[in-house]
């Protein structure tokens, strides 16, 4: 209705133009300026009645009109509770301004916790009067994210604030243009639009725009490829691998190595280097997003008190069984590297050590043996840190591992984790070794017993049964564990038994169900 009244008002408004000239000015009652508050509706009834040639072909929404901003309100649109206990969210971009109308399920805007990142769409229709939040502004849950002028106050049982109750009888709403009160408007995300609240970005991910801002990329140069024009990481690499791209080509070179996790483990180290930049004065940086979770994440775990185990693990059987496999996979369409395999062994492992993937009350008077292996795997973004799980590994074959964690690492690097990616992780694995590094000391992810940390394999001399030397490939591993539930033996066990079924990669044969 507020879109026809929209469309009303804009066609009397151009007879005002057209016409005036055919009344004298003293008989021409002066015409109202504004057609978006039930005051300024009542002077243009009283308008058409001395000016009948004006309104004689008015469609009956004008009447319509009346009657619907005489029940109009401004309903403030309150930001819900997005689970596990978030209680703020940065705002990433607006897909609207004010002076938009919305219908319900239109995107409003995408916000991001320090879990994930959620689109949030509206619940009612209407026209947008007020948006309450800057990009790059924290939002609290709970409190109004924007204000919508609403058709009827019934629409939503969302009480309003208290002063903007008499700011919608008095203050004239922003009035739709014709094109956009037809329909929702079409918001091109892929241009940054300068509006009276700034610059909108460009649609484009957190770890996307991080890329951009350490290569001095401009993202609105950029051609999207994605969903309503979006920036992906890959339309910004291309980019950068352009004759036409002013990035210097070997930071070019370095961005597309493939994503960490994903990289096998075998493979030489991949260095991702920072455009060098002298800085002219001290820069403060505000923590977000992913990597403000890890400071709170860290603290915590820092209070629980850790029991350490690092052991190496010869790897020269399933460097050949992955070399093997690796065309089956691709014919199925699974990248294959080494980490399903060391997701499989764990699994494996912790059905004869079910401490290991277990968790303490928060009394510590009471620890639970988790029934699910949800492994939870560290994967360096340039957003920052991100550790989804793969649900039920005890539960899925070594290539349905190796395609969850294709899809788990591929959302990451979009900034597109869902809530439940990230949530219920029972074990943790960081696979250190895909940038640098043999041995770590990893640290607890909060309400986890054990995490481990595996180092890139090497090709090293070691002596066989006949005391000759040959070459073998080596991979370090290294166990971090609560030491209030975990003991060494537990820890050493569990750990020999991993060691085991990858060094003898078919013996896990054995105990598949």
């Amino acid at each position: 209705m507020l879109s026809k009244c929209a469309i009303a008002s804009s066609r009397i408004a151009r007879g005002f133009t057209s016409s005036s000239s055919s009344y004298p000015s003293s008989a021409t009652p002066s015409a109202p300026t504004s057609f978006s508050s039930p005051s300024s509706l009542k002077s243009l009834s009283s308008y058409s009645r001395t000016t009948p040639l004006l309104t004689q072909n008015l469609p009956s929404t004008f009447s319509q009109c009346s009657r619907s901003y005489s029940t109009a309100a401004t309903k403030s649109f309150l930001l819900a509770d997005i689970g596990e206990g978030i209680s703020e969210v940065e705002v990433l971009q607006w897909y609207v301004e004010e002076g938009d109308v919305v219908e319900q399920f239109t995107p409003l805007c995408e916000v991001q916790s320090d879990k994930a990142t959620v689109p949030i769409t509206s619940r009612f229709g209407g026209v947008l009067k007020k948006l309450h939040y800057e990009v790059g502004e924290m939002a609290k849950v709970g409190a109004p994210l924007c204000d919508i002028l609403t058709e009827d106050a019934s629409e939503d049982d969302t009480p309003a604030p208290s002063d903007a109750a008499p700011e919608a009888s008095s203050t004239p709403a922003p009035t739709p243009t014709p094109s956009a009160s037809v329909s929702a408007p079409e918001v091109d995300v892929s241009q940054t639009i300068t509006t009276s609240r700034g610059s909108r970005k460009v649609a484009a991910a957190p770890a996307v725009r991080s890329l951009a801002k350490a290569n001095n990329i401009d993202l609105s140069v950029v051609p999207g490829t994605g969903k309503d024009g979006r920036v992906t990481k890959g339309d910004l690499l291309s980019f950068l691998e352009s004759p036409t791209s002013s990035a210097p080509a070997a930071t070019a070179a370095s961005t597309t190595a493939a994503p960490i996790a994903a990289a096998p483990i075998a493979a030489a180290p991949t260095v991702t280097a920072a455009v060098p930049r002298t800085l002219a004065q001290d820069e403060v940086v505000p923590l977000r997003g992913f990597r403000r979770a890890m400071v709170s994440s860290m603290t915590q775990s820092l209070s629980v008190p850790h029991l350490g185990l690092s052991d190496e693990i010869d790897m020269t059987r399933l460097v050949k069984m992955r070399t093997m496999l690796k065309p089956v996979a691709a014919s199925r369409g699974v990248k294959l590297s080494y980490m399903p395999f060391v997701l499989k062994a764990i699994s494996l492992a912790i059905k004869s050590y079910p401490i290991v993937n277990a968790r303490m009350n928060d009394s510590a008077t009471e620890v639970t043996l988790v029934a699910s292996h949800n492994i939870a795997i560290a994967i360096d973004t340039p957003g920052g840190l991100v550790v989804p799980n793969i649900k039920n590994v005890q539960d899925l074959s070594v290539l349905e591992i190796a395609s969850e964690l294709s899809r788990l690492i591929s959302l990451a690097h979009d900034n597109k984790l869902s809530p439940d990616d990230l949530s219920n992780s029972t074990f943790s694995l960081s696979n250190i070794g895909a940038i640098a590094g043999t041995y770590a000391s990893p640290v607890l992810v909060p309400n986890t017993v054990t995490i481990g940390a595996i180092g890139k394999i090497q090709k090293l001399p070691r002596y066989n049964e006949l005391d000759e030397v040959v070459p073998v490939h080596i991979m370090n591993v290294s166990w971090s564990a609560d030491h209030r539930v975990i003991d060494g033996g537990n820890i050493a066990n569990f750990s020999n038994l991993v060691k085991q079924y990858l060094e003898e990669p078919g013996s896990m044969t054995f105990d598949l169900r």
